[in-house]
């Protein structure tokens, strides 16, 4: 009898157990299965992000550094060709440390967190797809905008006044710091107006273009239609926030004094321009196909990457 009583107790604890285990198995199931592809996936689109940014810095800089001071001074492309060639070969590449640093933090968070909020935002709020993306594209900008610090220091080191004053990058932050942390986030309100409404647009538009070329049937074809699609639509979106750009590299190219806010810097600008809309967008054209280089190089980078990762 004591055998059978005991040959029973043991029975249904291991049913317990059993039936214990199972439950435990069926809670952490859904979690792990939408825990480990997320993970995946978040990291796959910060390193494609990263990477693409790289690759586009390493070949657009000396661009990138023409159209810097035809924004800052107002020169034509020949009067900012010679500036650089009398700086010599030595100092071409002065200055890439924060745009690399910069280019390769904000573009990782652009395209991560564009996807990380997208997939939050889709799973707790119930709205039309254009505006869960478009909310998406606008918090993934208004992060980016925590990095101002690298732009700014970036915007320093490239123009020529400050040449004497700044050594390295190092040299710049630290110069910086007896001014207070206000002075690292110098010209932060147009940086976010332009990075979330340009990335509502890049999101939001880069499907649709890429869908009106021709078919794609190979890896090639399909690389050759990122970078159209990719460079096309950075072209548009570089030459729409031109001005924006250049209140923001006058904003940061002052250090220390008054924080004048975007219409007063616009109207002083518009003033020393005599009031002419084309020597407000001198340097656009520059511009135009550097962004075309530009994004297409990052376009067709991120979605050649994605497929390896």
């Amino acid at each position: 009898m004591g055998k059978k009583y005991s040959h029973m107790k043991k029975t249904f604890f291991n049913m317990m157990d059993s039936e214990a285990h199972e439950k435990r198995g069926n809670i952490l199931s859904p979690s792990q299965q939408d825990i480990s592809p997320h993970a995946v996936n978040e990291f796959k689109h910060y390193f494609c992000g990263c990477c693409a940014a790289f690759n586009n810095v390493a070949i657009t800089y000396p661009i990138q550094k023409i159209l810097f001071r035809q924004q800052l001074y107002g020169l034509k492309t020949r009067g900012a060709l010679i500036q650089l060639q009398k700086e010599g070969l030595r100092n071409l590449y002065r200055g890439i440390l924060p745009p690399l640093m910069q280019k390769t933090a904000t573009l990782a968070l652009m395209f991560g967190l564009y996807e990380d909020f997208s997939s939050i935002l889709h799973r707790h709020i119930s709205s039309p797809g254009i505006v869960t993306r478009s909310t998406a594209a606008v918090l993934a900008g208004a992060t980016e905008a925590l990095l101002t610090p690298l732009e700014r220091v970036q915007t320093l080191l490239q123009d020529n006044k400050h040449q004497d004053k700044f050594t390295n990058t190092y040299h710049a932050f630290k110069a910086l710091r007896s001014y207070g942390i206000g002075e690292y986030y110098r010209g932060l309100i147009p940086i976010l107006f332009r990075n979330g409404l340009s990335n509502a647009l890049f999101f939001g538009l880069r499907g649709p273009i890429k869908e009106h070329l021709p078919e794609a049937n190979s890896w090639s074809a399909h690389l050759i239609n990122d970078f159209i699609s990719g460079g096309l639509l950075g072209a548009m979106l570089g030459f729409l926030f031109f001005p924006v750009n250049v209140v923001k590299t006058r904003m940061q190219s002052q250090i220390g004094g008054e924080f004048q806010s975007f219409p007063k810097v616009f109207g002083k600008i518009w003033l020393e321009r005599n009031g002419k809309l084309t020597h407000l967008f001198r340097g656009a054209h520059l511009n135009y196909h550097r962004s075309l280089l530009s994004w297409g190089i990052i376009n067709a980078t991120y979605e050649f990457l994605l497929k390896l990762v």
